[in-house]
């Protein structure tokens, strides 16, 4: 009996030999991102996971949404993976504590800080969780020939979007003794941005034995703002999105996928 993906609601024969899926964490950006490829169609969707298959000439790549936070991503890569997905492209935004870092610019992730949590249960935290090379090498190259501005670095993700990412504007406005100041440390420490997949991304990726990459893009940069304008957030995402689709065209190619 095939294997059926029980949160995806997907089973193998509808990704019709997809190897290669990019990961927005918003269901609403599924369809955007796969119209960058050409032709697509939705497949499923089943709670916060969209899956949608794009394709562009013999090129097929699935495009599946995986909600906030690392135990959906998990559960969302668990299941990708047995259906024969082999390589994984995060496709997200974050916020900036670089202070050079601006409202859509990207942000290439080479290694996450795991304040994620769900990486534990699939690797003990002294377990890097680092980016695939040849894939990041790739995003680079994407982001240069579309001229988009980018930095690469490390990237923290938080289990939470408030208290854990140092943010007082809360119900409470409490943080706990933990994460007060960590945001200035972590800047201090040289790291780029905070968000809430990336660490989960990699470490389940490369205890699977398998790759993955992630790209964000800046929606405000958090030493100077809290509120993205809409203008930096249309350009914010179609910056990712474009960047994120040229890539894929690059790892289908050049990765045998």
């Amino acid at each position: 009996m095939p294997y059926h993906a029980y949160h995806l609601n997907l089973v193998q024969e509808m990704l019709e030999g997809a190897q290669l899926a990019l990961i927005p964490g918003d269901p609403e950006r599924c369809s955007a991102i796969a119209a960058l490829f050409g032709d697509y169609r939705e497949l499923a969707f089943h709670r916060e996971f969209r899956s949608i298959l794009a394709e562009s000439g013999k090129e097929k790549a699935l495009v599946v949404s995986s909600g906030i936070g690392g135990p959906s991503l998990a559960v969302a890569m668990e299941e990708l993976a047995r259906l024969g997905i082999r390589c994984f492209l995060r496709v997200g935004t974050c916020g900036a504590i670089a202070p050079d870092l601006n409202p859509a610019d990207l942000v290439i992730s080479e290694g996450a800080v795991r304040l994620d949590g769900t990486s534990q249960h699939f690797a003990p935290l002294p377990y890097p969780a680092c980016a695939d090379t040849e894939l990041t090498h790739l995003i680079v190259r994407a982001c240069r020939e579309l001229g988009f501005p980018y930095r690469k670095g490390i990237t923290c993700s938080s289990a939470t979007f408030y208290p854990g990412q140092e943010r007082y504007d809360t119900f409470t406005g409490y943080v706990i003794r933990d994460f007060q100041g960590s945001l200035e440390e972590w800047k201090k420490l040289g790291v780029l941005n905070y968000e809430m997949e990336t660490a989960t991304l990699f470490t389940v990726a490369r205890t699977f034995g398998l790759r993955a990459g992630a790209l964000c893009a800046v929606l405000v940069n958090r030493l100077a703002s809290e509120e993205p304008d809409h203008i930096s957030l249309r350009e914010a995402e179609n910056r990712v999105n474009r960047t994120a689709v040229y890539t894929a065209g690059l790892a289908l190619r050049e990765l045998a996928l």
